[in-house]
């Protein structure tokens, strides 16, 4: 008996095998840099697992060794690439029940208890009450006096869960004065676990239920929440500011504005594998019609009530910059575009930010945003940060050589 391929496109596995083994990447295969651990190879997508697996014990026998010793930076630091390589283990397995992702998955979490007993700050776990018992997990990274202060909802994209950002040994939020609440949104991490999918309106709904929490909390200033989505969590977060308008702030970076247009028909296959199983299905054509021709910021935007920030690269392919360019004219609120020259999806280590990643600007800006030193206009600017330039605060306002509905290349 053949076996019948769960999607159109998963007969070029075998060219996603050739990328990962010929150029150690997983997807977004523009940039050079590897997708797995570092001395490992993986020849096909089924070693993904082990290999980062076995990364992940690695660290953690050095985590545990460190903390023993009360060693608790270097621990920390173990800790950090522990959870991030368990993670990455359990991700690219697409069944909730599978003992092996069920096995990683409880590794993932032991390393983020053991990561909060020697961080030099409060992490807390928090579970914020969701649809039918269930809840959206985060993890709240305090500063270290808990003092009331803005505080950043990170929404990770359709590869992260929210232990990725931000690192505990290096927690780029602190020394900018934030508190930071990265979420599990349905489709990821936990909320996998727990079945919550990603359909409809349940991303929306989750994040305003975790604004709804932070309200409550006494360290968080309430007029100075600011809404962080990467890559998909940026199509996210746009639909979430556009449904919950308590937000002060939202920046939508390594664009996934209208996903639908590519993500799931000229870009790698994985992306489809990935966000059918997140969202529960396993019919591709019923996916189409009753999932991904709904996901989209068009016709959405236009209710987005709070200054906005958006950042993709020039040739992104998720994204083409004249979708983004339409999605910044659509805004109609104080607002701000950064378009990265020559770069593509992941923004990390660039030479436009002097090898800084795009973190660490976005969290200038609402830094300089909420203490009054950035002032938008509604009429926006968009800055064209070259690769040698001196980033997105230099002379690098920038009209795009493109009219409405035709392509930048």
């Amino acid at each position: 008996m053949i076996r019948k391929l769960r999607t159109q496109r998963d007969d070029q596995q075998w060219m996603l095998d050739l990328a990962l083994n010929m150029r150690g990447r997983v997807q977004n295969f523009e940039r050079d840099d590897v997708e797995v651990p570092a001395g490992k190879r993986a020849r096909n997508y089924r070693m993904l697992p082990k290999v980062w697996r076995e990364a992940g014990e690695k660290h953690e026998k050095f985590a545990k060794r460190a903390h023993a010793l009360g060693a608790n930076e270097t621990a920390c630091y173990h800790y950090d690439h522990a959870i991030e390589a368990y993670r990455m283990a359990q991700h690219p397995i697409y069944f909730d029940n599978h003992p092996v992702k069920k096995y990683l998955y409880k590794k993932l979490s032991e390393m983020v208890d053991r990561r909060m007993e020697v961080a030099s700050y409060p992490i807390e776990r928090v579970e914020v009450p969701f649809d039918d018992g269930k809840t959206i997990s985060c993890l709240f990274h305090l500063l270290p006096d808990r003092r009331k202060a803005p505080v950043v909802i990170y929404v990770p994209g359709m590869d992260q869960t929210k232990e990725v950002f931000p690192k505990a040994f290096h927690n780029i939020a602190l020394s900018r004065g934030f508190h930071v609440i990265a979420i599990d949104g349905p489709g990821q991490g936990n909320s996998n676990i727990q079945k919550i999918r990603s359909v409809g309106d349940n991303y929306e709904r989750a994040g305003a239920a975790v604004i709804s929490y932070l309200m409550k909390r006494k360290e968080v200033d309430k007029k100075k929440i600011a809404i962080y989505g990467i890559s998909m969590g940026s199509y996210w977060a746009l639909r979430l500011s556009s449904y919950d308008h308590r937000a002060a702030a939202v920046v939508s970076s390594v664009a996934c504005f209208n996903p639908n247009n590519t993500i799931f028909t000229q870009s790698s296959p994985r992306f489809k594998q990935m966000f059918m199983y997140m969202s529960g299905y396993e019919d591709e054509e019923k996916f189409d019609r009753e999932v991904a021709s709904g996901m989209t910021v068009r016709g959405y935007l236009d209710k987005v009530k709070c200054p906005t920030l958006l950042v993709t690269g020039e040739f992104d392919p998720l994204c083409p910059l004249e979708d983004a360019v339409e999605a910044f004219g659509d805004l109609k609120v104080p607002k701000e575009m950064w378009v990265i020259e020559n770069q593509y999806h992941p923004l990390w280590g660039l030479p436009n930010f002097g090898g800084m990643d795009c973190h660490d600007y976005v969290l200038d800006w609402l830094k300089a945003l909420f203490t009054g030193k950035r002032v938008l206009k509604k009429s926006g600017r968009i800055s064209y940060v070259k690769e040698n330039g001196d980033g997105p605060w230099g002379d690098c306002a920038w009209t795009p050589p493109i009219k409405k509905g035709q392509a930048y290349f």
